[in-house]
């Protein structure tokens, strides 16, 4: 069972890309029409990515097999920050599902989610991601333990990944 809900590490970054692409779109959509049920659409996909990376989440399948690709050889980089960023996205997201239905708070949903939007454009278009940056954080302050992302505390790790990603490429 804990195989099922592995999250990928290393992760494409490409895929985590095109994903906030579609968490952009689902959200631009959610704050322009106030379709409440996109919430819980958004809510789902970002729980699911935490749960096991894309292997469960359209919006990640789509990323991974179909976007991705035409972006060229996948770029690799750590998974923990990664799956935190999605657990981020899933808090505010659940968070605008319980404001909105739970409360009937559209305004305080609005603002989760225009926040979600920020970040993930700032992930998909700029390869920025905030949730990533907390993570780093966290870890160099003690309060993430090494252990939980060897290569996030190893650069050499990711240099090596990396050659060995150009290496597969170009074969």
């Amino acid at each position: 069972m804990a195989g099922i809900f592995d999250f990928p590490n290393p992760v494409n970054e490409k895929a985590a890309r095109s994903a906030a692409g579609g968490v952009v779109l689902m959200s631009v959509v959610y704050l322009a029409s106030g379709f409440r049920w996109l919430l819980v659409a958004l809510a789902i996909g970002f729980v699911l990515r935490v749960a096991a990376g894309p292997r469960f989440s359209p919006l990640g399948r789509l990323a991974v097999h179909v976007i991705a690709p035409r972006f060229g050889a996948p770029k690799l980089v750590p998974g923990p920050p990664k799956r935190f960023a999605q657990a981020i996205g899933a808090t505010f997201s659940i968070s605008a599902v319980i404001a909105s239905f739970g409360f009937n708070n559209t305004g305080l949903a609005w603002v989760l989610i225009a926040m979600v939007a920020i970040a993930a454009s700032l992930e998909a278009f700029a390869g920025f991601c905030i949730g990533c940056t907390i993570f780093g954080e966290l870890m160099r302050r003690g309060i993430i333990p090494p252990e939980v992302c060897e290569s996030c505390n190893d650069i050499t790790v990711r240099l090596i990944a990396a050659r060995n990603a150009k290496v597969a490429a170009s074969s």
